[in-house]
This record gives C-alpha cells, sequence and structure tokens, in this order.
C-alpha cells in the first residue's frame, strides 16, 4: 500500500471520527434541551414558615392548626412509622399534614411515596392537589396528566373523607377527583380549551349529585369564558333543585343560580367569609366579568382576596384571574 493511500485512509478515519463526535455532541445537547424542557420550574426559595407565594407575589403563611388536627396529624404519623410499606397509612400521613397547612411538607411526603409505590396513583392525585394549593400549575398539570394515563380502562374507587360532611357520606372518587383538578389546574391557568376537554371528562365519570353539581359549575364557567352561551345552557340541563346535594351546597346553589332557579339576593345573603362563600363569591364575580360587568368583577375579587382561606379554590382562581385582568 502507497503512502498516499495510506495518509487518504487515515484522512478519511479522522473525518469520521469528527463527525461521529459532532453527531454525538449534537445528540447530547439535545437530550439536555429536551430533558430541560420537560423539567418544570423550581419551587421558589420562601422565608421560614411560609407555603407561598400568591400569584400577586405576596407571601403566604398557613394558621395555626387546631389541636384536633394536630392530634390526627400525630396519630397518623405514627401509623406510617409502623407501616412504612403500606401506601394507605402514607397517604393518610400527608393528608393530614396538609390538613395542617403545611403543604410543602405533605409535598414531599407524597414525593418519598410515588418514588416507593410508582403505581399507586392516589399518591400523584394527592400530590397534584397540593401543587394546586401552593401555585404551582404546571408540576400539577404534570401529576394529574400522569395519573389520568393510569386509570385509564381501570374501575373507578369511592375515596374516604379527611373531613367528613354531615351525613358522613364520601361523595367524590379516584376518577372524578382526577379530571376535578386537572381541570382545574388548567383553567387556573387559564387554558380553557384543555379545561373544556377534561370537564367534560369529568362530568361523565360523576357517579352522584355532588361531582355532578361541582364539575358543572366549572364547566358552565369555562364555556361562558369561551363565549360559549347555548353550550353553557346545555351544560346546566341535568341541574334540578330536587337534587341530593350533601356536600357541594355553594356549587348546586350557584348553578341553580345560572340557571334562573336562584335570585342573586339569595345568593348572597352571607358575608364571604368562608371556604364555601369563597366558592360563591368566586362565581358571582366571574359572571359578572363574563356578563361584561368587569368592574363589579373586580370589587368581588378584591373583596375576595381580602379574606383568609387562600388556599381555597375559589380564592385562587380570583387571585389569578384579578392577575390577569386587572394588574
Amino acid at each position: 500500500m502507497g503512502k498516499s493511500e495510506t495518509r487518504n485512509k487515515e484522512k478519511m478515519k479522522k473525518t469520521f471520527v469528527l463527525a461521529l463526535c459532532i453527531v454525538m455532541l449534537s445528540f447530547s445537547c439535545s437530550k439536555k434541551e429536551q430533558s430541560e424542557a420537560s423539567t418544570p420550574e423550581p419551587s421558589p426559595v420562601l422565608p421560614e414558615n411560609a407555603q407561598a407565594i400568591s400569584l400577586l407575589g405576596e407571601v403566604l403563611y398557613s394558621a395555626e392548626p387546631s389541636e384536633a388536627a394536630l392530634e390526627k396529624h400525630a396519630e397518623a404519623k405514627l401509623n406510617y412509622e409502623q407501616e412504612p410499606d403500606n401506601p394507605d397509612a402514607l397517604i393518610w400521613y400527608g393528608r393530614r399534614t396538609a390538613y395542617l397547612g403545611k403543604y410543602r411538607e405533605a409535598i414531599e411526603i407524597y414525593t418519598k411515596g410515588i418514588k416507593k409505590f410508582p403505581e399507586d396513583v392516589r399518591i400523584l392525585r394527592h400530590r397534584g392537589h397540593r401543587y394546586i394549593s401552593i401555585r404551582e400549575f404546571d408540576k400539577a398539570i404534570k401529576d394529574f396528566e400522569q395519573a389520568a394515563t393510569l386509570i385509564a380502562g381501570k374501575e373507578d374507587k369511592i375515596e374516604p373523607d379527611g373531613m367528613p360532611n354531615a351525613q358522613n357520606i364520601p361523595v367524590s372518587s379516584l376518577h372524578t377527583n382526577i379530571w376535578y383538578h386537572l381541570g382545574l389546574a388548567y383553567y387556573l391557568k387559564n387554558d380553557l380549551k384543555n379545561a373544556l376537554r377534561v370537564y367534560r371528562k369529568g362530568i361523565k365519570a360523576s357517579q352522584n349529585d355532588d361531582m355532578l353539581v361541582a364539575t358543572t359549575h366549572w364547566l358552565y364557567m369555562t364555556l361562558r369564558l369561551h363565549g360559549r352561551e347555548d353550550e353553557a345552557k346545555e351544560a346546566l340541563q341535568p341541574i334540578h333543585n330536587k337534587m341530593n346535594v350533601i356536600e357541594n351546597i355553594a356549587y348546586f346553589r350557584l348553578c341553580l343560580f345560572y340557571k334562573g332557579e336562584l335570585t342573586l339576593e339569595n345568593l348572597t345573603d352571607q358575608e364571604f367569609s368562608s371556604i364555601m362563600n369563597a366558592a360563591v363569591a368566586y362565581g358571582i364575580g366571574n359572571w359578572y366579568f363574563y356578563n361584561g360587568d368587569k368592574e363589579k368583577a373586580k370589587e368581588i375579587f378584591q373583596k375576595l382576596l381580602g379574606q383568609k382561606g387562600w388556599a381555597s379554590f375559589g380564592y385562587i382562581a380570583a387571585e389569578s384571574d384579578f392577575v390577569r385582568e386587572f394588574r
């Protein structure tokens, strides 16, 4: 073999190696970019004991829990420590922690649970809920979309209540909770297209009047904000004043108001001072908004945001709307 031919082969070899390196580098960068793009934004750095930063930029702290809540939390923690391989014990430990207002600590518990019990969709559902509480909607959506995938084709199950209603009858299920909270997370991001898609699935999954009125309330508002008034009226057709609603009275009253079967005066006969009334206050403020009276909507949202209960869905929705429309 001549020197010229040898040099040509060596040159071709070097060229091939260089090209291979470029391809590998390009692939590595692409994978890194994809990874970074799919990684949710990091949580904000907070002062000690703070739980979140509101969409208005305010640092949020939880109120002091009751003695009863502390006792139930201690019991749940002990149960989990005695049965660390029991997913039910972990879930209740996380729930009781969240009921103390320690949402970030609850998220940490659920995150450990997801690693330990990756097939248990319930843990994803509860973590997603608490991501909504601390205003990290993208993370909530990611959890609920994964949960929605995992429940496909599987039987629905009633979920036990952490705070039982007056009749001590649980009204929500795993599937309806996933659809309901996923729709809410999209709604809070003003992604009305996806919110509408998800709420329609939630309506189909609803097993009782409580979940039907709750989901219909958000579906109706989503359609009205879309400008689809006829479809919104159609969504209210299954709602009537003889329904057996045990827990979601606020959403039931709002749906009757939307239908014209309850007056505004009847709906606002109490001050907006509780979590239930936060839902009513937001529903009324939004009703003024999509009916063209934005100043009245702003006034109601401001009043609501001056109250306590920043973890309630009505409060968070008012916060989201106020920032988007009036800041």
